[in-house]
């Protein structure tokens, strides 16, 4: 594809508080797509693909049950989905993806990362533009033309597919389009196990990040990731020799 998509646990630290973070955040993401959608995966896509995409991370079963259980009850958390754009350290560009229970609170800790490492968060939309919001499925067992013929008889919008040189294929589509794509790929190829079955912003460019500002870059980083409401990092920082 010529742009790299990245899985949010890629860019944490693999100790026990950033794997709890990533327990957390995976709960509040399947209890969100449950309420929404109902509490039986195969009757939920959106669930169904978070529930996959949380065992291929290690997420114990335990904390996948207990989110999918008290989005089935009759009381349960308020989250709401927030955003905040901005440029960081070197100048990149950065989109956080946020669910939280309260709003205020959120923008001030996430306002704080951008403060405190001379970044600057903007208005909405101030970044957006130069990424693509698209659904993103990598797997492997099938060949390129396979699964385009596939995509176009489900009437898939298909921004991009590719196959790398260990055989997997990547296929990016509208973020609007992502179950109709999921719908049309099971239907024409049967089960598929997915190594990435995502919404990202792919950034249609890249800012190169080196000496001090890959510093700042990192703590930047660090500082979001350790925000329990912080869900996604969007950014197209490149990262160069520190």
């Amino acid at each position: 594809m010529g742009r790299a998509y990245q899985n949010r646990k890629d860019s944490m630290a693999k100790t026990s508080d950033m794997k709890a973070r990533i327990y957390s955040r995976y709960g509040r993401d399947i209890y969100m797509s449950a309420k929404a959608g109902g509490t039986d995966p195969d009757g939920n896509l959106s669930l169904r693909s978070l529930i996959e995409r949380a065992k291929r991370d290690q997420v114990p079963t335990h904390v996948i049950e207990k989110a999918i259980a008290k989005a089935n009850g009759p009381d349960g958390e308020d989250f709401a989905a927030a955003r905040y754009e901005g440029f960081g350290p070197g100048n990149c560009m950065v989109i956080v993806d946020c669910l939280t229970d309260n709003p205020n609170r959120t923008y001030a800790d996430v306002r704080q990362a951008f403060i405190k490492t001379k970044s600057k968060i903007g208005t909405p939309g101030v970044v957006a533009h130069m990424f693509d919001h698209a659904a993103v499925l990598v797997f492997a067992g099938h060949d390129e033309e396979t699964v385009l013929e596939a995509l176009i008889e489900g009437d898939v919008d298909v921004m991009e597919i590719d196959t790398d040189e260990s055989g997997m294929v990547s296929v990016l589509a509208p973020a609007s389009e992502h179950h109709k794509a999921l719908n049309a790929l099971n239907a024409a190829l049967g089960a598929i196990s997915y190594e990435v079955d995502e919404v990202q912003f792919i950034p249609k460019g890249a800012t190169e990040i080196g000496g001090d500002d890959r510093d700042m870059f990192d703590k930047f980083m660090q500082m979001l990731n350790e925000l329990d409401d912080v869900q996604n990092i969007h950014t197209d920082a490149q990262l160069g020799e520190e």
